[in-house]
């Protein structure tokens, strides 16, 4: 528990202090938000304001997970360093994306195929190795078996999981980065779910089939790993939010979205949870439907369903403040992640 608390008081130290250093620096470099025109016109006042404070996310979280390592003398896994591939890759696809913003002054960085193309080949490079690195139980970081709160019989074998593992990665990265529409809104609801994943992770590691062969327990390779890189970003994304809560002064942009997303991927299929991050991250298939049923209403019907997508813009151009559509779309990503670790716990129940 002590390298737990330790990788989130690292990362919530740097995260929070680090941050206004990077706001600096981006100031005087010039990179500031680009803003689109058709979206919300009160967002036009945040033109200009730094943005790829997803950097300092990253940075954090690594720090936490490094430094928690070495006070306690312990031994890095193959899953935790799989997990922080993952997430330092697609940040570095998402930091690709925003420099071309910044550089060309426009609100469009990469192409729709180019970022697929970005986020594929490192979704696969993880699905590939992640079936790898088998200790002495047999187990490697990831199970080439679906899974909600613990693996099923379905099997995907080991091509089908590569492909799972793009899927999940790219809609985890790409919900997060829908959701990073207003100020703290995906940082926020990020700080949740990975709180939830130090919850479940832990209660993994206590309830290991390693140490305890309970019909309960778990098959999973690391879980206490899982849990210092989820407690590492949920205080690198607390620290964050200090200076991203509305009026933000710094933005994650793309390179702290798509990094945050993937990391829930990555710790949801160490963990075996991967069905189970579907209602934890409630919020975030929420702004993703949105934006599907907005785009095939349009093309099959000429129509739109919402104002705008995704989901939060519909409620500004409703009227709704923007201060009151993150607190309750806060609300609904709290009682997500309740619901789901309510699932998770009744599912260990029922297996007694």
């Amino acid at each position: 528990m002590r390298d737990v608390f330790v990788a989130a008081l690292v990362a919530l130290i740097v995260s929070l202090v680090g941050t206004p250093f990077a706001i600096r620096i981006f100031q005087r470099r010039g990179y500031g938000q680009l803003i689109r025109d058709d979206g919300p016109t009160t967002h036009h006042v945040k033109r200009g304001t730094p943005t790829m404070g997803g950097t300092v996310i990253i940075a954090a979280t690594l720090l936490g997970y490094l430094i928690a390592h070495l006070v306690f003398l312990s031994g890095f896994t193959a899953s935790g360093l799989l997990v922080l591939m993952l997430m330092t890759g697609l940040g570095l696809v998402g930091f690709v994306d925003d420099f071309i913003k910044i550089s060309k002054q426009r609100s469009l960085g990469l192409t729709s195929a180019a970022k697929f193309a970005g986020q594929a080949v490192v979704a696969v490079v993880f699905g590939v190795l992640a079936t790898h690195f088998v200790n002495s139980n047999q187990l490697a970081p990831a199970s080439t078996h679906l899974s909600f709160t613990r693996d099923y019989g379905l099997g995907f074998g080991a091509v089908g999981f590569v492909v799972w593992a793009y899927l999940m990665v790219t809609a985890a990265s790409n919900g997060v980065n829908l959701t990073d529409g207003l100020d703290g809104l995906a940082s926020g609801a990020s700080c949740m779910v990975f709180g939830a994943y130090v919850v479940i992770s832990f209660w993994q590691s206590g309830n290991n089939c390693i140490t305890d062969t309970a019909r309960n327990c778990y098959s999973v390779r690391d879980p206490l790993d899982a849990a210092i890189i989820a407690a590492a970003a949920m205080g690198a994304c607390f620290g964050f939010l200090w200076w991203n809560a509305s009026p933000a002064r710094i933005f994650m942009g793309d390179t702290g979205s798509l990094a945050l997303g993937g990391l829930l991927a990555g710790v949801a299929m160490i963990t075996r949870t991967e069905l189970l991050l579907i209602v934890l991250g409630g919020l975030f298939v929420i702004e993703t439907l949105s934006v599907i049923i907005q785009v095939a209403a349009f093309r099959g019907f000429r129509r739109r369903v919402f104002n705008m997508a995704p989901f939060h813009h519909h409620f500004e151009l409703a009227g709704w403040t923007e201060n009151t559509i993150i607190v309750r779309f806060w609300i609904i990503a709290g009682l997500a992640v309740a619901f789901g670790l309510g699932v998770f716990y009744a599912a260990f129940l029922s297996q007694r």
